[in-house]
């Protein structure tokens, strides 16, 4: 139990150490939030129901450090301010955008050199949105907002075990396709204990005009892997859908959030969510045809037993 009048070892009670405290007497780092907002839209397909594209809000800086670059939006944490405060703040701030669920994805600072002003460590958070329902706008110190296509695309593996070494490039085009934005990623494998840990190392491909400011890109990275894995376990692909929705609907969401190269059966996709869903009496038109619609089954809860 807390003893505010129990002396230290230089004789102080809590109160007369805090009153001899200074801050300023000891370094330390400034904090920031970032926050990864993802979407998925239509990606058309000339006579059939159109694909889905997996997207990200980002921000063109317009003050340095790297002016003119493309960032996830985010910003410093005011001292008097929670940190999910200031996430909503600069996400409003920087994108005129509000009223958005986000979750704590990870803390960034292992590289004590991803600001070049000071010593900053990053609280970054995520969140799925229904596109329809956003309309960035850029504000505070961002000259723009724009839309992303993010892809992780697989190019090869050499190695086996704690020697293997996969690459992957992580594309990122605008809406308008006037931006693209490449990197290709390297990830080793080291031991840590009885577990295997991914180190993964980033570079600018060589046809890339443009580079994300900071680490971002090590960002989104970790943010596209965790969406595949919450996928498995959580309702979030959901949140994409409307009320009802039809099966193939759902399947599309999933792929996109996947980034699978070739659609998933449909036999297994369906067996992976029936108890996530529940069938209506609702029909909707689907490539000319009537289909069922479904709505999500908020008593489900997801269970090891049930894979």
């Amino acid at each position: 139990m807390r003893d505010s009048n129990k002396k230290n070892k230089n004789g102080l009670t809590e109160k007369e150490f805090l009153n001899r405290y200074v801050p300023g007497d000891y370094e330390r780092p400034s904090n920031t939030v970032d926050m990864l907002l993802f979407t998925v839209d239509d990606l058309p397909v000339e006579g059939k129901d159109p694909n889905k594209a997996l997207k990200i809000l980002l921000i063109k800086r317009g003050d340095h450090p790297y002016i003119g670059c493309w960032a996830v939006p985010g910003g410093f944490v005011n001292i008097e301010e929670g940190v999910s405060a200031a996430c909503y703040r600069e996400l409003k701030e920087e994108t005129n955008v509000e009223n958005v669920y986000f979750e704590q994805l990870k803390t960034f600072g292992d590289d004590v050199n991803r600001d070049p002003r000071m010593r900053v460590i990053s609280v970054a958070y995520m969140a799925l949105s229904d596109k329809s329902n956003i309309k960035p706008k850029a504000g505070d110190d961002a000259d723009d907002a724009k839309w992303f296509t993010v892809k992780k695309m697989f190019i090869d593996s050499k190695g086996t075990g704690t020697q293997r070494s996969d690459t992957y490039n992580i594309l990122l085009t605008s809406d308008d396709g006037e931006i693209k934005i490449g990197y290709s990623v390297t990830e080793s494998f080291e031991k840590n204990g009885v577990v295997t840990v991914k180190v993964p190392s980033y570079k600018v491909l060589d046809w890339s005009k443009e580079e994300l400011a900071f680490d971002h890109i090590e960002e989104i990275d970790c943010a596209l892997e965790r969406l595949k894995n919450k996928i498995e376990y959580t309702p979030i692909a959901f949140s994409l859908l409307p009320e009802y929705f039809t099966l193939r609907e759902a399947q599309k969401v999933f792929e996109a959030i996947l980034n699978v190269e070739k659609p998933l059966t449909r036999a297994n996709f369906r067996r992976k969510i029936k108890k996530m869903v529940v069938k209506t009496e609702k029909e909707k038109i689907t490539s000319g045809r009537p289909a069922t619609c479904y709505k999500f089954n908020e008593d489900w809860q997801h269970s090891f037993l049930d894979e």
